[in-house]
């Protein structure tokens, strides 16, 4: 029996949150036939109870606006599941729109279905095994969390003792749900999975990888590694006032390409925005400095959403304040401003984005409210010197500034001088994903001290960002010496030339002229082209890539692009929804006719970034300058190439292009073709002294001793058998060779468990690796690996689809085709058997099996076939079930202990095969169908007493047992007990009036039971 079930994680979850204050009940007792009935099968919402909340929260409302907003909640107006949840979620956050008559005209007010503002008014309820019946589907999620008998918590649990009911089961498991039940997901605020002691938490269309953990229960401390991830997420999550605060301020939705995607707020985002609000508040009261801090994020942590859970909760909190969302660039107020537009509704209005001077006065003109966007040069005066006109002496105006950095503006002081002139009450928060410097004293001075910090080494363990690795090419790419020389001297000119004429700014440009013209050197460009080329095609084959190049010109980003698509002419195509390169850049009707193409407007832009975010696209790689280095995310995209000189948070902002967390994606690789290595050991200083944990970047090489670790250890399991021969042989035997290494390794101790998991962590780290040159020294003998695992996994793996994680993270194997083909072989050609058409089981197939050279491969297919046939079984007929299983593991068993040898195992499992061939004819023998054989074989056990009965009286029995379970069952009577006492008795009549031994009988009625359950849903007339 089990130490552990799903059931006592079940009971441990209802205890705890019946400490928050839940209430709970048994899904069978509301059902409608359980004691207290409440709604039918196919409704999911508890109307009485959101009927009662209603009629209790908005007393001031005539009953028949109550009832039409009750009936708008009930009703579905759309096909499309996450558009129905979008719906409910806007009336549930801001209330249900009604109108009705007073005093002769007709008034338009708003229903309330929960009081966020007051939790304890509001009913929290807590309910287990709750079934659910539409379009013929009968599904029971584990628990769900009512709030005013609204179903907005979806729970489903796996037993943490069991290795195989992962998190990611009961992820899949939900993924289900929703296809066969979508009405109950309508409702849906939050979906939560866990085994008891990890737990995650995610939206409705949120992919496994952005199902996240709840690290602290009050935002003061992380939890300790000890307590269960279960607790600190109902402790810091569930508990009533977090749930709703999280329902109505930390949940948007945002369309992008006609889908709907819901995004919930992680732990950190959640808990920094309170801070914030919390020091705003002060920054903005009559004694407050006007400071309210900086929020220093991670690139790719979620920072442009937390300032829109910011925006949403301050403008509540200020009594509608102005924002003034400020940026140091025209591309990254476009995109920071169009994630604000995607969340107008947590925002409550329309942000606008201020085209000029002359709109943003009008615009910050007013008397209270609206969230404005503009960049900082919009606040700079048109003449120098010149001081910037008051536009409003109102408290309530907060700016919020993306990437508070004296360095980003280069003119912080003039910033502030100017923003206090024309704002002089307005309070300022910054937030950014880099810190700030030490030296950096103005910025403080400006917005004060952290809020909150959540490093790089947090992000990573969250999982909310990957690994970043670098990777230098420098070497690669060279000049020969005469014509660094020549370019040199001649650049050399340049600079003196600008001395003379004493301006420091020409100095500065002559000086970038200079580099610029060595970096964009026609043969280095060549150079940089074909290792480009060369780099992401292994890098592509390796793994799905996507790449950006970052050029320090215009002129060679067009350079480059040209030399490239000489070398991949296929790769080039005139329209921007065609073609695997692009670039992207800004420009003019004056620049150079073979630019304009290149030379694309912000839809069009805007077009090519989805391309690039859409891993079905075949857009590959874009080449650009400045634009896109901050703000843009495109989470599959995994490479980058750095040919720019950049340092500081420029650097930091720009590598953070390949940190999102994208399916499978194991880390994002930083190509450095310009030296920019020790720039990024000062940009590391900085963020160390700042008190970030965690390194912005990891040695490629780092990656590399991994890969040949998980290399080493994979080669080592080949010890007594020589895999390297397959690279000899022919190509007929090449495709032989791959069943006889798995054979091997199927006969070693555990084989197949740790040969598969090391190849997986080989192929992560591979991934990561390629084309570093001893990634290409092993890929080869990586890509045997991977067709040994293939077959392997073909063989012994009782499911016939591979899970997400191994077809996704799969490599594509880069050898001679003489290997395999892409995909996985038939193993029953390949083992020489042709696979029959009649039966798995048939005696034609017994004896090829029993001929096979390779006796463990052999063992493997049978025990596979086998388990399958009796897991078939296992939902019918209970005992033939059981005693097939039992008989299996004995033989097994005694294999494992060196009792019995392969060629003796093979003839048992053979004669098993048989006794499972022969079960089948039972039936048809005695008369009976699978269902009524089942029961005959749950009540004709190996007895004398039994026995005696005949196998007349125990078919009729059978018979009877069949037609007296469908007329005195209903749904859902497997989880009611008073059903099944009534069940028990009746069959302990049947037994009794057929003679059935009275010392036997209550064993007889609880395998009868047993076996009832099975067939459940066959039996309810």
């Amino acid at each position: 029996m089990a130490l552990i079930t799903e059931d006592h994680i079940e009971q441990l979850f209802i205890e705890e949150l019946q400490e928050l204050g839940y209430s709970y009940i048994h899904g069978s007792v509301i059902s409608p036939d359980g004691e207290n009935p409440e709604r039918d099968y196919n409704e999911v919402v508890l109307k009485e109870k959101l009927k009662n909340a209603i009629h209790r929260l908005n007393k001031n409302i005539p009953s028949d606006a109550k009832e039409d907003a009750l009936k708008k909640v009930l009703r579905t107006n759309s096909p499309d599941l996450n558009q129905n949840n979008h719906t409910f979620h806007k009336m549930l956050t801001e209330g249900v729109d009604v109108e009705y008559r007073s005093n002769n005209r007709i008034v338009g007010d708003k229903v309330w279905l929960i009081d966020f503002v007051n939790p304890e008014k509001n009913d929290f309820l807590v309910v287990n095994q709750f079934t659910v019946i539409e379009n013929n589907n009968n599904k029971r999620p584990d628990l769900i969390l009512f709030v005013n008998g609204l179903p907005l918590v979806v729970i489903e649990i796996k037993n943490a003792s069991d290795e195989k009911a992962t998190i990611k089961s009961a992820f899949n498991q939900l993924q289900t749900y929703k296809q066969a039940i979508p009405s109950l997901f309508t409702y849906n605020a939050i979906l939560l999975i866990s085994d008891g002691w990890e737990a995650r938490a995610g939206s409705l269309t949120a992919p496994f990888s952005r199902f996240m953990q709840w690290k602290s229960i009050d935002g003061k401390v992380m939890a300790e590694e000890s307590i269960p991830q279960m607790e600190v997420m109902i402790k810091g999550m569930l508990n009533t006032s977090a749930l709703l605060e999280l329902i109505r301020h930390f949940t948007v939705f945002e369309t992008a390409k006609d889908s709907v995607i819901k995004k919930i707020a992680a732990y950190h985002q959640f808990y920094a925005v309170k801070k914030a609000i919390t020091t705003t508040i002060k920054a903005t009261s009559e004694d407050g400095d006007k400071r309210a801090g900086v929020v220093w994020h991670t690139q790719g942590s979620g920072k442009s959403l937390s300032m829109v859970f910011y925006a949403g909760k301050i403008v509540l909190e200020l009594n509608n304040p102005t924002i003034v969302v400020l940026t140091d660039r025209n591309d990254l107020d476009d995109q920071l401003f169009e994630t604000f537009s995607y969340c107008s509704d947590l925002l409550r209005q329309t942000p606008v984005q201020a085209e000029n001077r002359d709109q943003l006065k009008d615009l910050l003109s007013v008397s209270s409210g609206g969230i404005v966007f503009t960049t900082i040069q919009k606040f700079l005066p048109l003449e120098q010197g010149d001081s910037y006109p008051m536009l409003s002496d109102r408290r309530n105006i907060v700016v919020i500034a993306d990437e508070a950095h004296r360095s980003q503006y280069d003119f912080i002081d003039g910033f502030a001088r100017h923003m206090r002139d024309a704002l002089p009450n307005a309070s300022f928060i910054g937030f950014t994903g880099t810190p700030v410097e030490s030296t950096d004293k103005n910025t403080q001075a400006v917005f004060g001290d952290y809020i909150d910090v959540y490093d790089i080494q947090q992000a990573v363990d969250d999982g909310a960002t990957v690994r970043i690795y670098y990777e230098s090419r420098l070497a690669k790419i060279h000049l020969e010496e005469d014509k660094k020389e020549q370019v040199d001297a001649e650049f050399d000119m340049v600079a003196e030339e600008a001395e003379i004429y004493g301006d420091k700014q020409q100095l500065l440009k002559a000086k970038w002229a200079r580099l610029e013209a060595i970096v964009g050197n026609e043969q280095r460009i060549k150079l940089v082209a074909q290792d480009v080329v060369d780099h992401f095609e292994q890098r592509d084959a390796a793994s799905f890539s996507k790449g950006m190049i970052v050029c320090m010109s215009r002129r060679i980003a067009i350079d480059l692009y040209n030399e490239i698509v000489a070398i991949r002419p296929h790769w080039h195509n005139e329209d921007d929804e065609k073609g695997m390169i692009k670039v992207i850049m800004t420009g003019s009707s004056s620049d150079p006719l073979d630019w304009q193409k290149h030379i694309r407007n912000k839809p069009r832009r805007k077009a090519i970034g989805e391309r690039l975010k859409d891993d079905k696209d075949n857009l590959k790689l874009v080449i650009v300058r400045d634009m896109w280095l901050t703000g843009f995310d495109a989470p599959c995209m995994n490479t980058l190439y750095i040919d720019k000189p950049m340092r500081g948070h420029n650097l930091m902002q720009a590598i953070a292009r390949v940190n999102r967390v994208y399916k499978d994606k194991e880390g994002g690789l930083v190509v450095d073709y310009l030296g920019i290595a020790n720039d990024l050991k000062k940009a590391l200083s900085v963020y160390t002294e700042s008190g970030g944990k965690g390194k912005p970047t990891f040695d490629q090489e780092e990656a590399v001793m991994v890969m040949l670790e998980k290399y080493e250890i994979v080669s080592q399991m080949f010890e007594n058998f020589d895999y390297k021969a397959f690279f000899s042989l022919g190509n007929k035997e090449k495709l032989q060779f791959p069943i006889q290494a798995a054979d091997y390794i199927l006969g070693l101790e555990n084989g197949k468990d740790r040969f598969i998991n090391n190849i997986t962590a080989l192929a992560k780290s591979f991934s990561i690796s390629v084309p570093h040159p001893k990634a290409l020294e092993i890929r080869d003998d990586f890509a045997l690996f991977q067709a040994i695992k293939a077959r392997i996994v073909k063989v012994t793996q009782s499911e016939k689809t591979r899970s997400d994680e191994e077809i996704e993270t799969a490599i594509k194997q880069i050898i001679s085709e003489a290997v395999v083909s892409d995909g996985v072989v038939d193993i029953f050609k390949e083992a020489g058997i042709s696979k029959p058409d009649i039966s798995i089981l048939s005696d034609e197939f017994l004896a090829e099996i029993k001929g096979m050279k390779h006796k463990n491969l052999a063992l493997e297919l049978l025990k596979k076939l086998l388990n399958d046939e009796i897991i078939g079984r296992r939902k019918t007929n209970l005992i033939q079930a059981r005693k097939f299983s039992e008989m299996l593991d004995s033989s097994v068993k005694r294999y494992q202990n060196n009792v019995i040898t392969a060629a003796q195992i093979i003839e048992e499992l053979i004669d098993l095969s048989k006794k499972v061939k022969e079960a089948d004819k039972r039936g048809i023998d005695l008369g009976l169908d699978y269902r009524e054989l089942a029961f005959y074989d749950a009540l004709e056990v190996n007895d004398s007493a039994v026995k005696v009965l005949g196998d007349e009286i125990l078919r009729h029995i059978a018979q009877e047992l069949v037609d007296v379970i469908r007329k005195n069952t209903s749904i859902d009577w497997t989880i009611r007990e008073s059903v099944q006492a009534k069940l028990r008795i009746t069959v302990k009549k049947l037994l009794k009036k057929h003679g059935y031994p009275p010392d036997k009988q209550a064993k007889a009625v609880q395998t009868v039971l047993e076996q009832a359950k099975l067939l459940a849903d066959e039996l309810v007339d």
